[in-house]
């Protein structure tokens, strides 16, 4: 997620943030940029090149190859990691084939969220002295409280024992940082997001420069998230009903399921009604592989990731496919549980029905199953004809929270009965064609798993609510110990930070 005009901030934040933030190790602050920092932060301008800096660790989502939703789709029960073989990226086959562990962990997913909440501390410690309007002052230290909160979010909820950091720090105390209770985390983000939803505005004021950045909706919809991951179920429906509204209407924030299921995945279709937290891409970064993954690139990786290997349109009735990589292919399980669903043909790419009909063709690969998630497989209409590699500047925004995962998280924490409750799955269903169920706890999840495939949710709501065990069972899954992941070795030698159970 960044704002329009990032390019044009892009260099002045890259030099500051080299400099002054952290790097891949952990969270060693380099010296040579302390005076740098220091001197920073002086005026409207450079707060914003910093708070832009802040909002874009959250492209962590659906940028690189270590991209949080491919690795968590590969540990879900949907998705296989897939790929060229199974050296092609040992960390997300680790997790697929639950065999992480310390050394095989990929570090990227501690450090860059790290490296996150160090741009928001300093941030949020430089901007009394900025000279600038006092309001905008306060929207921006709501904003770095919000990305604080979400980062820290994204630790918990993957590593559960983390250090909790609040302020810069110097070279020399990073080897004394210890540690805390999920509790203790889980607070400081309930108090980040409770302060920033009461400063940030209900809505953009202006979608053409302001797209991206965080409103009061979609800091509650957040809050809403992780009073529900605490058991909070009261508090969670509290705020997410003001965030969805009347099932199926339009909310005081403006938010409205879109009328076609598929037109979420329209590249074109940025920033609709249905969006609450959307992360931006763009493919005029002239991305290329002497630079992916590093931060500098704003492409979405997933699109390229996802596509069939070696895909060959042969008529006219087949989609005009990208060739891909062939990650995160579709288990049978995943398959079986969309097949008749309506939400099927913009879900799943079913290339054996392709092949069969002599349509296309594609060259299968590791863990090969004939079927692929067409939610981000891109078109080659869809290439950009910039600068860099084309595989690696996709513009496709991806949905970090949107509104049926939103309506579906209600009803859930109105315990799965009710009218409400009722209403809010009857509405996910019905956009869809579907008529109503009874609700309850199991077809509010089975729910999600339809409306919410491949989007990184699943493997989530299988550890949070305790059926992991149960669902990850023939992948490799170990109860008390893979619910968490372990703790990236560089990070613990010198310091005090201690590797989590059983790694």
């Amino acid at each position: 997620m960044k704002f329009k005009n990032i390019k044009y901030l892009g260099i002045a934040v890259s030099l500051l943030f080299t400099a002054g933030a952290c790097n891949e190790e952990f969270l060693y602050v380099d010296p040579k940029g302390l005076e740098l920092v220091e001197n920073y932060y002086k005026n409207e301008n450079q707060a914003y090149s910093g708070l832009i800096a802040v909002y874009d660790i959250i492209g962590k989502q659906s940028k690189g190859f270590d991209n949080m939703i491919c690795m968590m789709n590969a540990g879900s029960d949907d998705f296989f990691a897939g790929g060229g073989n199974v050296g092609d990226g040992v960390g997300i086959h680790a997790f697929d084939n639950y065999t992480l562990d310390q050394i095989n962990m990929p570090e990227s997913f501690w450090s860059d969220f790290y490296q996150g909440i160090s741009r928001a501390n300093i941030l949020i410690e430089k901007l009394p002295g900025t000279n600038m309007d006092a309001d905008k002052k306060a929207r921006f230290v709501a904003e770095a409280k919000a990305l604080r909160a979400y980062y820290y979010f994204e630790l918990v909820r993957t590593f559960k024992n983390i250090p909790l950091i609040l302020k810069p720090v110097s070279p020399s105390e990073t080897y004394n940082i210890v540690q805390v209770s999920s509790g203790v985390v889980y607070a400081q983000i309930e108090k980040d997001l409770i302060e920033a939803k009461a400063v940030l505005p209900n809505k953009l004021v202006d979608i053409k420069t302001e797209a991206g950045r965080l409103t009061k909706g979609s800091v509650q919809a957040l809050l809403g998230k992780v009073y529900l991951y605490e058991n909070k179920n009261n508090l969670a429906a509290t705020e997410l009903a003001e965030v969805n509204g009347t099932p199926g209407g339009t909310s005081a924030y403006g938010y409205k399921l879109l009328d076609k299921f598929a037109d979420l995945w329209k590249i074109s279709n940025k920033f609709n009604s249905e969006a609450i937290i959307e992360i931006m891409h763009t493919d005029k970064s002239d991305a290329d592989w002497g630079f992916w993954g590093s931060g500098a690139d704003e492409g979405n990786s997933i699109n390229i990731m996802v596509g069939p290997r070696g895909y060959e349109k042969k008529t006219a009735l087949a989609p005009d496919y990208v060739s891909g990589w062939s990650f995160n292919t579709v288990t049978p399980a995943l398959y079986n549980v969309l097949k008749g669903d309506p939400r099927f043909d913009a879900t799943i790419i079913d290339m054996k029905a392709l092949d069969a009909a002599g349509d296309a063709k594609w060259k299968p690969h590791y863990q090969d199953t004939g079927y692929f998630l067409k939610k981000f497989a891109p078109l080659n209409s869809d290439t950009s004809t910039g600068g860099g590699a084309t595989a690696l500047n996709y513009k496709q925004d991806v949905y970090a929270i949107r509104l049926a995962d939103t309506y579906l998280m209600e009803a859930e924490a109105l315990g799965g009965t009710g009218a409400r409750a009722q209403a809010l799955l009857d509405a996910v269903r019905a956009r869809v064609g579907l008529a109503s169920v009874p609700v309850s706890i199991d077809a509010i999840m089975l729910e999600r798993r339809k409306e919410l495939a491949g989007e990184g949710h699943r493997w989530f709501d299988l550890v949070r609510t305790g059926k992991a065990a149960t669902a990850l069972a023939d992948k490799g899954f170990v109860a008390g110990k893979n619910e968490i992941w372990p703790i990236p070795y560089s990070n613990l030698p010198n310091t005090k930070i201690v590797q989590n159970p059983k790694y």
